[in-house]
């Protein structure tokens, strides 16, 4: 059996351990990059071969020790969980779809919004969502169906008005009180939420308008002659209980679970499908989800190896030895959860793991908690928000039928959001919790 596969540091700090990463990013980014086409590489064969180097060159002992060690990654429990919600967003969206809530739904969304406003509309519609529910997973659900069906209508591209939600997502996975990112990131710095939402929101909210400005642009060349038709607001229904289910509070899973037994009974009543089709629908949705869940699968086991192994500590050491300022501080805090997510996939692991060693940095840089707390919370944010095997691009990219790097180019919101975090930490705004003329310390 493995040893010690719990501890928080299994082997000593090694750059070797972070191989891994780099064939995946070898193999699929640049790969993809140099033919020109994403499709080329297959993400789950990118990913079958970055795990098979990571098992390869573990210190885990025998093969069969390896192996076990990268399942046990595998089947983390913030994996599974994530498998779970995936299979159940599978089923609700499909039946969604194939009793015709998409459709209604889109419809009433143009009959509202002129076509030059439907992409900033549906940014503010998955920005409002996202905060109010505290989870970016949860409102990729809920709007991607829609925003493709709306990019179907109007000649826009699927992947531009996935962007648009998973931007939108990302803005209240950041700022809500109820997310997991904002509870980790002021508990480990010591600090109320309340006030760390006053860093925060002052970093994120021109962010946003910004953000805002730059999709009614984008949609400005938008010439649709697409007319709604007649909206059937019955089937609205599952998409409005859904929405308020979230809102207040109530768990993702059985929102999803309400979500797909509204939908099939809607859609019995109006004849868009028998019992046979019903099953056959949630079915599909299962299945078209099984490139996403083989892809967390591997991602989690790839990167359990990449911890195990040394790897993430590895780095934490290098960012944590050349600090001489708060300011330096700052930027360290932003690298080491920045990398800690890029290793995790995860912004709330990655909160986990960087919260207590980034804590230790403001105390000894007088670095305000609030600070530290907002930053930790944006740029885990940040990265989680557009790397192509997180969690937030791979549901987008399952609902919506394109690939995660196809949407990267569209998610100007997290991009700007990091630029303008690095830009605060420069100028040291917000000033008033951007502490200065205290004495550094070496660490």
């Amino acid at each position: 059996m493995i040893k010690d596969t719990n501890s928080p540091l299994n082997h000593a700090p090694n750059a070797w351990a972070l191989i891994p990463l780099l064939v995946f990013l070898l193999t699929y980014l640049v790969v993809s990059i140099l033919a020109g086409d994403f499709y080329k590489m297959p993400i789950t064969v990118a990913f079958v071969i970055s795990s098979v180097v990571a098992i390869a060159i573990s210190k885990g002992g025998k093969l069969s020790n390896r192996i076990e060690q990268f399942c046990r990654g595998a089947a983390n429990t913030n994996i599974m969980l994530m498998v779970l919600i995936f299979i159940l967003a599978g089923a609700f969206a499909q039946t969604a779809k194939s009793m015709g809530a998409v459709d209604a739904t889109v419809n009433l969304a143009m009959s509202i919004l002129p076509g030059n406003l439907l992409a900033a509309g549906i940014f503010l519609a998955a920005c409002f969502i996202s905060i109010s529910v505290g989870t970016s997973v949860g409102t990729i659900v809920a709007l991607a169906p829609v925003a493709v069906g709306i990019a179907a209508k109007t000649g826009m591209p699927d992947a531009l008005m996935l962007g648009v939600v998973v931007s939108g997502a990302m803005f209240g996975d950041n700022l809500s009180f109820i997310s997991d990112t904002t509870i980790v990131a002021t508990r480990t710095q010591g600090c109320n939420m309340n006030d760390k939402f006053k860093v925060n929101i002052r970093i994120a909210l021109p962010i946003a308008i910004l953000t805002g400005i730059i999709y009614v642009l984008v949609g400005s060349g938008i010439d649709s002659d697409y007319a709604p038709g007649t909206i059937e607001w019955v089937k609205v229904i599952p998409y409005i209980v859904v929405l308020v289910t979230a809102i207040f509070g109530v768990n993702v899973m059985l929102v999803l679970f309400i979500g797909i037994l509204l939908s099939g009974v809607v859609g019995l009543l109006t004849g868009g499908f028998d019992v046979w089709g019903w099953t056959a629908s949630m079915g599909l949705g299962i299945t078209n989800m099984g490139e996403l869940i083989i892809v967390t699968l591997l991602a989690g086991g790839m990167l359990e190896m990449i911890r195990y192994n040394g790897g993430i500590d590895w780095i934490i050491g290098k960012l944590t030895s050349h600090i001489r300022s708060s300011k330096g501080a700052e930027l360290s805090i932003a690298a080491l959860v920045s990398f800690a997510n890029l290793c995790t996939a995860n912004n709330t692991i990655a909160l986990i793991m960087a919260g207590p060693i980034a804590k230790d940095i403001a105390d000894r840089f007088h670095v305000d908690p609030r600070r530290s707390a907002s930053l930790l919370d944006i740029f885990s944010c940040f990265v989680q928000g557009i790397i192509p095997y997180g969690a937030q691009l791979l549901m987008a990219a399952g609902l919506g039928g394109v690939s995660p790097i196809e949407i990267m180019q569209y998610l100007y919101y997290p991009y700007l959001l990091g630029l303008g975090a690095l830009l605060a930490i420069a100028f040291g705004y917000p000033g008033k919790f951007a502490k200065k003329g205290f004495t550094s310390a070496k660490i």
